[in-house]
């Protein structure tokens, strides 16, 4: 495929992120119009909870997707005030919530409190996607990472998530590869979502082929695969439009 092409397959699988502490309801709407903007639309955004109502506001019933996070960025919140905020959430117009798993705990070995938190908002979500951010930068081994995938996917999750893109280390190709070879062996459809320092068209293509290798190059679409990033759309915008493959500079 040429580097249009896959810009072009990347985009419409992007969740245009924006998670930074100072973000605010004007560079919300601005996140609205590049949303659905040519060449895109993307699938999704992703922001704070307090911005939902606002999204919904703008989006209106129009294909970009609205999801919102919760326990973020560290996964030691509360069960109680978590599911709180994700029926707020919900009420508000939220398609999708990106849930922390309480990995501190989860790598401690304490298990119930990681398995309960995703059964429960899940069980909140209904028909709306539960995607559970694993954090797998911070994880000693991929032994690890496929046991949180396990355990996830077994509570309800809908997708599975590398990272919140607030720590030292984010998606990596080997914990991308270790969670959908968990993907491949469960008998129901879960999703896949890179996300934290994927920044250039060359880190987008390098996960594209690892889902069409391991899954079959018609399995990655919207329903099944995301990028979750914030500069990597005008990366994609640029390569469609005729410009070089380059790299955005700064954080997720």
């Amino acid at each position: 495929m040429s580097d249009a092409s896959v810009a072009a397959r990347a985009l419409a699988l992007l969740d245009l992120t924006d998670l930074a502490e100072n973000a605010d309801e004007a560079g919300l709407s601005n996140l609205c119009a590049r949303a659905v903007a040519a060449p895109g639309p993307v699938a999704a955004i992703c922001i704070w909870p307090r911005f939902v109502r606002q999204a919904r506001a703008l989006l209106g019933d129009g294909p970009v997707r609205i999801a919102t996070v919760m326990n973020f960025p560290g996964g030691g919140t509360a069960i109680a005030p978590v599911l709180r905020e994700a029926e707020q959430a919900l009420t508000d117009g939220a398609d999708e919530i990106d849930l922390v798993l309480p990995w501190q705990a989860f790598l401690a070995g304490f298990l119930e409190s990681p398995r309960a938190m995703v059964r429960l908002v899940k069980s909140r979500c209904g028909d709306k996607r539960l995607k559970v951010i694993l954090e797998t930068g911070e994880y000693p081994d991929l032994a690890q990472v496929q046991a949180a995938a396990e355990l996830a996917i077994a509570e309800g999750a809908d997708f599975i998530k590398t990272s919140t893109g607030k720590t030292a280390h984010s998606a990596s190709i080997p914990a991308a590869r270790t969670m959908l070879q968990v993907i491949g062996a469960t008998k129901r459809p879960v999703g896949l979502k890179p996300s934290g320092g994927i920044r250039s068209l060359s880190d987008a293509a390098s996960y594209l082929a690892l889902a069409d290798a391991i899954m079959g190059p018609d399995w990655a679409t919207p329903e099944s695969f995301r990028f979750g990033a914030s500069g990597l759309h005008q990366v994609l915008v640029d390569v469609i439009a005729g410009g070089a493959a380059g790299q955005v500079n700064g954080p997720y």
